[in-house]
């Protein structure tokens, strides 16, 4: 896949859609619409297609959603290793736990790199990458950021590229993935206690992030619930 032409296209196209005079911002949903259970935050280069619950920028465990600032930690400020390519392929695509504990320990200062240097104010390491911290927010600004500033990263390519089944077996396929036009999502998901998922995507134009304590099948209801017919109106569908 050519990243960088994809993306380009598609955010120039949603900037013109944006700029035409036929164009007409839907009534958006009312966040309050959205359970309790359920953070929702969407960026997009559609000037009123900004849009998040009142509790979007909370702080919650970031399981493994954290992983994509550690590869984009290692990526752009890392060695340049193949080991650190093919850790940081494994982490995207498969969500490898024992690939993000080695690049974790080569790097440790870089989850609060990223945060500092994205302005992501809920995002803090907390000891290790499985206690990390972040909000909807932080992953929707930081995922429209690599829209914008660095569409030839490889790690929009390996969101792009995530395989169906993750490396401990657990199928990649709920929430910010089920809305149309998008094109690469990061799964994130508890393996302890009551159910805890969270989901994001970027797509045609736009990035979205979402965090449930509940089930996968529940994040997704959310999510579509509110916003399908949100995106499909920015995406020219009506």
């Amino acid at each position: 896949m050519n990243c960088r032409a994809l993306l380009t296209g598609l955010l120039t196209g949603a900037i013109i859609v944006a700029a035409g005079p036929a164009t007409a911002a839907p009534d958006l949903p009312d966040p309050a619409d959205v359970p309790p259970r359920t953070a929702i935050a969407v960026r997009s280069a559609l000037p009123w297609m900004r849009w998040d619950t009142a509790n979007d920028h909370e702080p919650h465990s970031a399981l493994s959603m954290v992983k994509l600032y550690l590869v984009d930690y290692a990526l752009r400020h890392g060695d340049g290793s193949s080991e650190d390519l093919r850790l940081g392929e494994q982490m995207i695509r498969k969500s490898d736990d024992a690939a993000a504990s080695q690049l974790d320990a080569k790097y440790p200062t870089a989850i609060d790199a990223v945060a500092a240097e994205y302005h992501l104010t809920a995002t803090r390491r907390n000891g290790s990458w499985e206690s990390s911290l972040t909000s909807t927010a932080d992953l929707a600004d930081f995922l429209d950021t690599k829209l914008r500033t660095d569409p030839d990263s490889r790690l929009l390519t390996w969101m792009a590229e995530a395989d169906p089944v993750a490396a401990d077996g657990t199928v990649q396929d709920w929430g910010t993935a089920k809305l149309p036009g998008v094109l690469g999502t990061k799964w994130g998901w508890s393996d302890f206690g009551p159910p805890e998922v969270a989901s994001a995507s970027y797509g045609s134009g736009f990035t979205i992030a979402a965090h449930t304590y509940g089930t996968g099948e529940e994040q997704t209801a959310d999510v579509l619930g509110v916003l399908r017919q949100v995106v499909l109106s920015a995406l020219g569908a009506h």
